[in-house]
């Protein structure tokens, strides 16, 4: 998701929705007995499925919606959800069924249409769904999101979609895709009621799901109170009464607020306070692995960051930084320094590789001024760090990451950070391709295949593609290992496409990033599923 043309929520929405929320900040009813009281940032975009493409919205989207799969909270596994089967003989055409009886919290039944129009909505150029990639496996997707500049849908709908009956539909791909629904976990495929439709408008400013939540109120800025769906059909439903997501631009401030028994739960424990944790918090602490890497991405739209030079520059700049020191003195035993673009949690079944980056996530100083060096030095004689500061410790390490590469290049000016001061605002620079120099651009899986880790970001004009790289080596990689029925040779092409970005190195992997989070001794049953993402629905409250 999650990293990985986006714009901000409708005034209108934000308007209702903050008049809608007045008397329900901390001491109103978001702070029932029963309710969770976590921490949380603004999303982006607007809680469209399709739309969401960063963590803090994915977080309650998965709340409010449930699909045709879901992943399995301990293992990451995709499991059927709504889907009651989902069969094929050729692995391009797939004949969905779902489960009869689910409902949409507005009372109207889930179908077989409401994911047709779901998907055809999402996969619609006109819509500017950033997430509409995801459907593009799907026949017809090419008409009605054309990718030439300036060029309009020639239809409507996705002629790969066809309705059977009330509770069946069939899909055609465009090639044969054999891992094809082990994606349909991922929230860009939840189904969509029929008001999103009809009051898309009225939709926005309270959302309608069919997952263990609903939405009862959000106010930018402050925090989005969900309660229980009482009639939801699922297996996960909800062992509290609801969540307050409480928003905070500092994880100090969270993090203070939980030792004072303020807040529940905080999945994003301040650098400094890793080593602490586990006593400040009496044993209420998880360290576990996730399905996360944190990388710095090149602006490769930027001319002085194109060509064979530029890329021996950015190799030296990746040698030149101590991702050892670094992961150990500011992160602890939550960070693991990658050797590769994707996850251990992957696994060698999965397509991970360790140390399939080569010398280029090795830590060599006087290979790194060489390279810089004959790579012509650094593009103006210096270079900039940039990224949000109001979540995560991405102040700490910038500052770490560029000392290194001063102390290398003997210059404390070669490398200098520019925080800026939101995610929003982070975001809206990166989309409106404005990055001049290198940037934070760590990804969150959205599905435990290693397909999920290169295409979204890599893939030519693919939707998180924040660097602007293309490859036509890279993509025809990608193309064969999602058209091969024999997974083995599927994740060797993958593998190989990985190679390819150790020879061009648009992003540079830094650390493989555990999930860590807190909480309170006034709930109990926490975790975090291999998403790093609290399992919200399963958190009691004493």
């Amino acid at each position: 998701m999650r990293g990985a043309g986006r714009v901000g929520w409708a005034t209108a929405a934000v308007t209702a929705i903050a008049l809608a929320a007045a008397g329900c900040g901390g001491n109103g009813a978001g702070s029932g007995s029963g309710v969770v009281r976590a921490s949380w940032g603004d999303p982006q975009n607007p809680l469209e499925p399709a739309n969401t493409t960063e963590v803090q919205g994915g977080k309650v989207l998965d709340m409010i919606f449930t699909g045709l799969k879901e992943y399995d909270p301990e293992t990451g596994e995709a499991r059927d959800a709504m889907a009651e089967s989902i069969e094929t003989e050729d692995q391009q055409t797939f004949t969905v069924t779902l489960q009869e009886g689910w409902e949409f919290t507005d009372g109207t039944p889930v179908t077989a249409e409401s994911y047709v129009d779901a998907w055809n909505y999402g996969a619609n150029l006109e819509n500017n769904q950033v997430g509409s990639y995801f459907f593009q496996f799907i026949e017809g997707y090419d008409e009605v999101h054309p990718t030439e500049e300036g060029a309009k849908p020639t239809a409507d709908t996705l002629s790969g979609l066809e309705l059977v009956d009330d509770y069946t539909f069939r899909v055609s791909l465009t090639q044969p895709f054999s891992l094809w629904p082990e994606t349909l976990g991922y929230i860009a495929y939840a189904p969509l009621p029929e008001a999103f439709f009809s009051d898309h408008e009225a939709w926005l400013e309270q959302p309608v799901g069919n997952g263990p939540y609903q939405v009862d109120s959000y106010s930018r800025g402050s925090s989005m109170t969900l309660s229980r769906n009482e009639d939801y059909q699922g297996a996960d439903a909800a062992q509290n009464e609801g969540v307050e997501l409480r928003v905070y631009t500092s994880n100090n401030t969270a993090y203070t607020d939980l030792q004072a028994g303020n807040l529940d739960v905080t999945d994003d424990i301040p650098a400094s306070q890793v080593r602490n944790a586990e006593r400040d918090l009496d044993g209420r602490y998880i360290n576990q692995p996730a399905g996360i890497i944190q990388t710095i991405t090149f602006p490769l739209y930027q001319d002085e960051w194109q060509g064979e030079d530029a890329a021996t520059v950015r190799r030296g700049i990746s040698m030149a930084i101590n991702r050892e020191e670094i992961t150990q003195q500011i992160y602890g035993d939550t960070r693991t320094p990658a050797t590769d673009w994707t996850s251990p949690v992957l696994g060698e079944s999965g397509g991970y590789e360790e140390g399939l980056c080569g010398e280029a996530c090795t830590y060599d100083p006087e290979r790194a001024r060489e390279l810089i060096e004959d790579g012509g030095g650094l593009p103006g004689g210096s270079i900039t760090l940039t990224s949000n500061v109001d979540t995560g410790s991405h102040r700490q390490w910038m500052d770490a990451a560029c000392n290194s590469i001063n102390n290398v290049l003997d210059d404390n000016s070669a490398c200098r950070v520019n925080p800026v001061a939101t995610f929003a605002e982070y975001r809206e620079q990166i989309t409106g391709d404005r990055m001049t120099g290198m940037f934070r651009s760590g990804w969150q899986m959205d599905y435990p295949l290693i397909q999920n880790f290169l295409q979204p970001l890599y893939y030519t004009d693919a939707s998180s593609n924040d660097s602007g790289y293309s490859s036509d080596r890279f993509d025809s990689l990608v193309d064969q290992a999602n058209a091969s029925d024999d997974t083995g040779v599927a994740l060797e092409l993958f593998q190989d496409a990985e190679r390819q970005l150790a020879d061009d190195l648009p992003a540079i992997p830094l650390w493989y990033q555990n999930g860590s989070a807190g909480y309170s001794d006034r709930v109990d049953n926490v975790r975090l599923n291999p998403f790093s993402v609290p399992v919200y629905s399963e958190i009691t409250v004493k």
